[in-house]
């Protein structure tokens, strides 16, 4: 497991392009090994602009590898003052030169998820979420929980087109087969998505070790029932270990306390 950046609580932030726009964020990230698995193939980075978690993939260390190398190029794009599409394609074409290199030849190659999100102010403040393979952005918001990522996995084609329900995806034998990733020599492809920034919103970043323990309705509940990024990192994490821990488990939480001069007191509701 690769680690880069440090959790805070109530950061002051400032989107420089913007003047004098601040904004207030706390962010909690915690990776386990789980209760099945020997090593912890997971990585995470926050350094603002950038949160992300990167679930690797991989014969023997190969997936450690992957991991750490996306979020080691993702963190060279800590700091900046504006992070774009075009900046996160370029990291993450170089992480893919990077994993052949320092993978060599590997039985089953190597590769890894990657999910995040990076402060952008290019029209107004917002959220830019970027995704390969499975690991998940959420948003909870007002009660409300929202899946902001598409998984890009057989099961999920199989879902879109009507050939399964979600509930069979549940059990489906390809449960794990992703379709994109970043590694096997294969050129990075991000699905990008805006999401407004807005105080009281709560973002949760997360590898599958967290969604094959808990669904929906239990990630809703446990968001919504803790008070601060810490606490709901460290219980969705301890809830996905006490259900069977199949699989590492990364989690990253973060609060909105103020956009501006507008900011709220409460995340949960």
């Amino acid at each position: 497991m690769t680690v880069r950046g440090e959790n805070a609580s109530h950061r002051r932030l400032r989107l420089r392009s913007r003047g004098d726009l601040e904004i207030e964020l706390s962010w909690f990230a915690i990776s386990e090994t789980g209760n099945r698995r020997e090593t912890n193939q997971d990585s995470y980075v926050v350094m603002p602009p950038i949160f992300a978690v990167a679930d690797g993939m991989g014969g023997h260390s190969a997936g450690e590898i992957a991991s750490a190398a996306v979020v080691r190029r993702l963190a060279e794009l800590g700091g900046n003052a504006g992070v774009g599409e075009a900046d996160i394609d370029e990291v993450l074409g170089d992480a893919v030169d990077d994993i052949e290199l320092d993978a060599g030849e590997t039985e089953l190659g190597a590769g890894t998820t990657v999910t995040g999100v990076c402060l952008s102010d290019e029209d107004q403040p917002t959220w830019k979420v970027f995704n390969i393979g499975d690991s998940r952005v959420y948003q909870y918001f007002k009660g409300a929980l929202s899946q902001i990522t598409v998984d890009h996995s057989v099961v999920q084609h199989l879902i879109d087109t009507g050939a399964i329900t979600e509930e069979e995806a549940e059990i489906h034998p390809h449960a794990n087969v992703i379709t994109r990733a970043v590694g096997f020599n294969e050129a990075p492809i991000p699905d990008y998505t805006a999401l407004a920034l807005i105080p009281g919103q709560r973002l949760l970043i997360c590898s599958d070790g967290l969604t094959k323990e808990l669904t929906d309705i239990g990630i809703q509940h446990f968001l919504a029932t803790q008070a601060t990024a810490e606490g709901a990192a460290r219980t969705l994490v301890q809830q996905a270990l006490d259900n069977a821990g199949r699989d590492n488990v990364t989690v990253i939480v973060i609060d909105v306390h103020a956009v501006g001069d507008d900011r709220t007191e409460e995340i949960t509701m």
